[in-house]
């Protein structure tokens, strides 16, 4: 299971908006982050970038 943590706007530890995260969604600017546990977060934004061998999703946030 590859599992990731979403950074916002760029990959820092101050910018982490989620971790452990399971299954992203997209509709429309709206991003959705469901982790392990099933918390869920939802953004207004965009993916810049997903590296999931490393576990690092990027998004621009407002």
């Amino acid at each position: 299971m590859c599992l990731s943590t979403v950074y916002k706007n760029e990959k820092q530890d101050d910018n982490i908006l989620c971790r452990f995260v399971a299954k992203i969604t997209a509709d429309g600017d709206k991003l959705t982050f469901v982790d392990v546990m099933g918390a869920v977060t939802t953004i207004t934004g965009h993916l810049v970038s997903a590296d999931l061998t490393a576990g690092t999703v990027v998004v621009a946030a407002e």
